[in-house]
C-alpha cells in the first residue's frame, strides 16, 4: 500500500464511507460492553457498601483502602494476562472466560465472612475488571467499521458509567428499603446477573476479523466482514488487513521484546501515558469515595448516598455528550479539553474545602458540602464528557494489529496500578492532609499531565487502524514532521 493511500482514507473503510452501520455490529457492541457495565458496577458499588460493611468486617482506614483498592490491583494483572493471551486465544474467548470470573467474584464478595476473604474475592473480581478493560475496546475497535469506530468503542465508557450509576441507585435503594447494614451483601451479589448475560451472549458472537486474519483464517475473517460491513466495503478492507499483516508475517510471535525497536518503545510509553493520566486526575477517588467525602464535609449518610446518584447521572449524560463530540472533534482536542477542565475542577474542590469554614454556629456548613458536590459534578463533566471516552478510544487505535492485545494489556496494567495506588492512599491522605490537601495534590499532578498531553498525544481521527499504524510508525521514526495526521487530500474510489 502506498504512503498516499495510508494517509488518505478510502471510501470503503475510511470516514468518507456513506455505508450505514450494519445492525449486527450494534448487537456485538451491546453484548461485549456488558463487560463495561460489570466494570462500572463492581467499581461503583463499593462506595456505598463500605458505609455498612465496616462494623461487620471490622474495617480500619487501612483495611478500608485495601478492600477498595484490592480490586484495582487484581485489575492490573487481569489486563496484563488478558493482553498476553488475546493474540493466541482470541478476543471472544478471553471475554467469555472473564464473564465466568465476574460471576465468581461477585458471589464471593457477597458471601465473604471476614475482611481477608473480602479482599481475596475483590482481587478475583479485579482480574475480570482489568481483563474487560483491556479486551473489550480492542474487540469492538477491530470489529467496527472505521467511520463508526469512535462511537462504538466509546459505548464501553457509556456502559462503565451506566454500571456505576446503577450501583449508586442500588446502594441508595437498598438502604432506603431495608437498611444498608443488612443488605450490603445483596448490593454486591446483583452483579452476577449481567455476568451470566455476558457469558451467554458472547457464546453466539464471532471473533474479530483482524484476529481471524492474523491466524490465517481468511474465510472466517471474510464472513465476519460480510456480516458487519456493506457489500461494497468488504473486499477493500480485507485486502487492507491482509497487506498490513503480510508486512508483519516474518516478525514472529508478538511479545514485549518488540520494545527494543525505538518507535514501538515510544508508542508504548505514549499509550501508558494516555492510560495513566486518566487515573492521576483522581477520578476514581470521587467514584469510590464520594459518600465518604460528602459525609466528611457535613452531609448525613442518607443525603450522601442520594447525592452520589447525581455523580452517576452526570457521568452517563456527559458520556453521551462525549460520544457526540467524538464525531465532531479530534482525539487530541478532546484530551486537551478533558485534562485542562479536570485540573481546574480539582483546584476548585481544593479551594472550597480549604477556605470555607467546616461549621457555622456549631453546625456543619451545608453550603460547603454542596459546593464540593458541585465541584465533583463539574469534574465528572470534563472527565466523562471528554477525557475518559477518548482515552479508551485512543488505546484501542494506536497500537499495531499484531501487538495490539499485548500492548493494550501493558498500558491498562499501568492504568490500574496507578488507580490502585491512588485509591489505597486516599483514605490515608484524607486523614492526614485533609480533603483540601488531597485535591491540591491531584491538581498539581494534573498540571504535569497537561504538559504530557500537549507534547505527546497524536491525532488519529478519520483513519483506519492500518492507516494509523503506518502514520505512527513514520512519525515516531521521525519521518513525519507534524504530529497531527494530514487532512485527507482526496477520496480513493477503489483499491
Amino acid at each position: 500500500m502506498s504512503k498516499e493511500q495510508y494517509l488518505t482514507p478510502s471510501r470503503a473503510s475510511g470516514p468518507n464511507s456513506t455505508s450505514k452501520t450494519e445492525p449486527f455490529v450494534k448487537v456485538v457492541a451491546c453484548i461485549a460492553t456488558l463487560g463495561g457495565l460489570l466494570f462500572g458496577y463492581d467499581t461503583g458499588v463499593i462506595s456505598g457498601a463500605l458505609l455498612f460493611m465496616g462494623d461487620e468486617l471490622h474495617l480500619t482506614p487501612f483495611t478500608t483502602g485495601l478492600v477498595t483498592s484490592s480490586l484495582l490491583f487484581g485489575a492490573a494483572f487481569g489486563a496484563l494476562i488478558s493482553g498476553h493471551f488475546a493474540a493466541s486465544a482470541g478476543r471472544k474467548k478471553i471475554i467469555i472466560i472473564l464473564a465466568a470470573i465476574f460471576a465468581m467474584g461477585a458471589m464471593g464478595t457477597s458471601l465473604a465472612p471476614d475482611v481477608n476473604w473480602m479482599i481475596f474475592f475483590r482481587l478475583v473480581l479485579g482480574v475480570a475488571v482489568g481483563g474487560a478493560a483491556a479486551t473489550v475496546p480492542v474487540y469492538i475497535a477491530e470489529i467496527a467499521p472505521a467511520n463508526k469506530r469512535g462511537q462504538l468503542v466509546t459505548l464501553q465508557e457509556l456502559m462503565i458509567v451506566s454500571g456505576q450509576m446503577l450501583a449508586y441507585i442500588s446502594n441508595a435503594g437498598f438502604n432506603a428499603a431495608w437498611g444498608g447494614h443488612e443488605t450490603w451483601r445483596w448490593m454486591l451479589a446483583i452483579a452476577t446477573i449481567p455476568a451470566v448475560a455476558l457469558w451467554i451472549g458472547m457464546m453466539f458472537m464471532p471473533d474479530s476479523p483482524r484476529w481471524y486474519a492474523m491466524k490465517g483464517r481468511l474465510a472466517e475473517a471474510r464472513q465476519v466482514l460480510e456480516r458487519t460491513r456493506a457489500k461494497s466495503d468488504v473486499e477493500w478492507e480485507l485486502t487492507e488487513i491482509e497487506e498490513t499483516l503480510t508486512e508483519d508475517e516474518n516478525k514472529g510471535k508478538p511479545s514485549l521484546r518488540e520494545l527494543r525497536k525505538p518507535w514501538l518503545l515510544k508508542l508504548f510509553f505514549i499509550g501508558v501515558g494516555i492510560a495513566v493520566i486518566q487515573q492521576l486526575s483522581g477520578v476514581n477517588t470521587i467514584m469510590y469515595y464520594a459518600p465518604t467525602m460528602l459525609k466528611a464535609v457535613g452531609m448525613s449518610t442518607d443525603a450522601a448516598l442520594f447525592a452520589t446518584i447525581s455523580n452517576g447521572a452526570i457521568s452517563v449524560i456527559m458520556t453521551f455528550v462525549g460520544i457526540w463530540l467524538l464525531g465532531k472533534l479530534g482525539r487530541r482536542t478532546m484530551v486537551k479539553i478533558g485534562q485542562f477542565g479536570c485540573t481546574a475542577c480539582l483546584l476548585f474542590i481544593g479551594c472550597v474545602s480549604y477556605f470555607m469554614p467546616e461549621t457555622i454556629g456549631g453546625q456543619p456548613d451545608v453550603m460547603r458540602g454542596y459546593l464540593v458536590l458541585l465541584g465533583m459534578l463539574m469534574f465528572l463533566s470534563f472527565q466523562q464528557g471528554a477525557l475518559s471516552p477518548v482515552t479508551w478510544l485512543l488505546l484501542s487505535e494506536i497500537f499495531p494489529t499484531r501487538l495490539r492485545g499485548i500492548f493494550m494489556g501493558g498500558a491498562v496494567f499501568a492504568m490500574w496500578i496507578a488507580n490502585f495506588l491512588i485509591s489505597l492512599a486516599f483514605p490515608v491522605l484524607l486523614s492526614t492532609v485533609g480533603l483540601a490537601g488531597a485535591f491540591f495534590i491531584f491538581a498539581l499532578i494534573g498540571l504535569m499531565g497537561a504538559v504530557f498531553v500537549v507534547k505527546c498525544i497524536p491525532e488519529t481521527r478519520n483513519r483506519s487502524l492500518e492507516q494509523i499504524e503506518h502514520y505512527l510508525h513514520d512519525w515516531l521514526s521521525n519521518d513525519v514532521e507534524t504530529r497531527p495526521m494530514p487532512a485527507p487530500k482526496r477520496e480513493i474510489k477503489s483499491h
